[in-house]
């Protein structure tokens, strides 16, 4: 499936997305790519799909995978694609080297993420303050696991120099870093965080699937999968924007209202994989994360300047120049229609 994947996603990117095209039929067609389609956190972009939510607004939206966020910001800043489903914390990181993007819809206000630990190294690794000397895995340098590694070293205590990043994706690879000794530890979303717990491979000890878990691990809430594009964008294609607004928000409202078994029940047969029992305990374990309006969380964009700032050299150099405001909008949100 992810072979599959990756190949659509590089056939429709050579295919260009220098704009916002209308079909002979007037429906608007969008590109957007996705850090890792199969990840829960990023299911409302295919739930909005199956939903039929897109059609409804009159879009033919292409949904293209990248296996972390840090890569899609990168075909999108390209002009390969019109917007990304990714961490709303890319915009603040790429304020701060000149670059404007925003949230346009935000869809979840903490991470999603956990930090799982190899069962057998459990014991020596109950919390960042252990981070010394470990190998730990994150998706891919410049991702928000990586940034979140990285700030959760810093506020314990733990020099950058003193542990080791690993690439090790998400996914059949991430599982395979924890079995095979290839890290010790590492942050990681589900699907792949239940298949390691309900395996007993793994076990969590840094829970950023709730708000409470996120408040004690970064000091706020942290908002995080969202549909962000360049302002730039944003601007010259405000209609497509309320459409792409108007057609998240339902989906996540359609969240909101029903069960874990009954939002697996609308997703493709290849993301539940081999066991739908283990998706729909991944899906569960994860949905407190959306928010029902896709507003952005008025703590959200200060804490996650506080989170960055600590760690991350660009965004602590022009900490006071980063004008927040424009690193989100609720301009298509607020208006998104009640029924």
């Amino acid at each position: 499936m992810k072979k599959h994947l990756a190949l659509t996603a590089a056939a429709l990117v050579l295919a260009g997305a220098t704009g916002c095209s209308g079909s002979a039929s007037g429906t608007d067609q969008v590109k957007i790519m996705v850090g890792g389609i199969d990840k829960v956190i990023y299911l409302p972009a295919k739930l909005s799909e199956q939903l039929g939510n897109f059609t409804q607004e009159g879009l033919n939206v292409q949904l293209l995978t990248e296996p972390a966020g840090a890569q899609a910001e990168n075909v999108m800043l390209s002009g390969d694609v019109h917007g990304v489903v990714g961490f709303y914390d890319h915009s603040v990181d790429l304020q701060a080297k000149g670059k404007c993007v925003k949230s346009v819809v935000q869809f979840a206000d903490v991470p999603g993420e956990v930090e799982i630990v190899a069962a057998d190294k459990a014991d020596a690794i109950t919390g960042p303050k252990d981070f010394a000397g470990k190998k730990l895995g994150i998706t891919s340098p410049g991702s928000s696991t990586d940034f979140l590694t990285q700030y959760l070293a810093v506020k314990h205590g733990v020099a950058p120099e003193s542990y080791t990043r690993v690439k090790a994706g998400a996914g059949a690879t991430f599982i395979s870093a924890i079995e095979n000794g290839g890290i010790d530890a590492g942050m990681t979303t589900d699907p792949t965080a239940a298949q390691l717990v309900t395996t007993g491979k793994g076990k969590v000890f840094i829970d950023m699937r709730t708000k409470e878990g996120t408040r004690a691990a970064l000091g706020g809430l942290y908002p995080a999968s969202s549909l962000y594009m360049t302002c730039e964008w944003v601007e010259g294609h405000k209609e497509t924007a309320q459409k792409l607004a108007n057609a998240f928000v339902r989906t996540l409202r359609w969240i909101d209202a029903h069960s874990a078994q009954e939002i697996a029940d609308k997703m493709p047969a290849e993301f539940k994989g081999a066991d739908e029992t283990l998706y729909v305990k991944a899906i569960n374990d994860s949905k407190s994360m959306f928010t029902a309006d896709g507003i952005m969380p008025d703590e959200g964009p200060k804490n996650v300047l506080e989170v960055l700032s600590a760690f991350n050299p660009d965004v602590k150099a022009k900490k006071d120049q980063i004008d927040l405001s424009t690193t989100f909008t609720t301009e298509f949100t607020s208006k998104v229609p009640q029924s």
